[in-house]
């Protein structure tokens, strides 16, 4: 009989390495290494002197997984099953106690998947009334749809809203804030003649890049591309126009100079 046969047999003192390993869902290698280190001898041995393990070395190797579930490194393994009992029992409320601590940290790292998953597809984790008390009377819920449907499918709206899943509503209210005062700004400054490319225009032009950089990562190429689209598109033209007139094509402006005085040509910018 060849060792791999011998292996797989079942003897009537105990089972043998390949049984056992059957058995308890492990490799036969796994159990020569265990056999090698101390951590489970088999009891037995056949008259070929093969290994034979016992109920009892089974019921060893089942607390072995268990305890290689838990993440206990092989070494400590060992001095626990050896222990005694009240040392055993020590350590494994340890154990328990560092496990409780690793399930707490998985369901928050679930809680926020879930989150982001909500994100994406919501937009931003607020409310219609909450959205409106925050961002004034003049919000439309329907822009954020509007805006997944239009870029659901870019780097940008994925950044969003990983950003969006770990904001509170205190945190979407002093962005608010901040953009209302950049807004007010931006009116004051048009109506009193800032010019583009002077120092306070490319300041201004520089905070509202910073506001759409609250929400994902904007280059002064896209920001460009922002100052076009804001100009072609009636809605974003309504929006600014509503705070001052002239301001859309004014904002626009100050984007493109500002740009320029940091070596992009505003009439080759792209969306990189």
């Amino acid at each position: 009989m060849t060792n791999g046969a011998a292996d797989d047999a079942v003897a009537p003192d105990g089972l043998t390495v390949g049984a056992t390993a059957s058995l308890v869902g492990v490799t036969v290698r796994t159990l020569h290494h265990w056999d090698a280190i101390g951590l489970v001898r088999p009891s037995g041995r056949t008259i070929g002197g093969y290994r034979l393990y016992s109920a009892g070395d089974v019921a060893r190797i089942h607390r072995v997984l268990i305890y290689r579930e838990l993440g206990l490194p092989l070494d400590d393994i060992g001095e626990l099953l050896d222990a005694p009992a009240i040392d055993a029992t020590v350590s494994l409320r340890r154990q328990r106690a560092q496990l409780a601590e690793r399930i707490s940290r998985l369901q928050g790292m679930v809680n926020a998947v879930d989150r982001m998953i909500e994100a994406a597809s919501a937009g931003i984790l607020l409310s219609a009334e909450e959205q409106v008390e925050i961002f004034g009377k003049q919000w439309q819920p329907s822009w954020v749809a509007e805006a997944r449907d239009r870029w659901g499918d870019t780097a940008q709206w994925a950044q969003y809203a990983e950003r969006s899943a770990g904001r509170t509503a205190e945190d979407w209210r002093q962005l608010a804030e901040s953009t209302s005062a950049l807004h007010d700004d931006l009116a004051a400054a048009k109506r009193a003649g800032v010019r583009p490319g002077s120092a306070e225009g490319n300041t201004l032009a520089e905070r509202h890049r910073a506001s759409i950089d609250a929400y994902f990562h904007c280059t002064h190429s896209m920001h460009v591309c922002l100052g076009r689209m804001y100009v072609a598109d009636p809605g974003f033209a309504a929006y600014y126009d509503a705070m001052e007139p002239g301001l859309t094509l004014w904002l626009r402006d100050i984007i493109d100079a500002n740009a320029r005085d940091r070596g992009i040509d505003p009439e080759a910018a792209t969306w990189t």
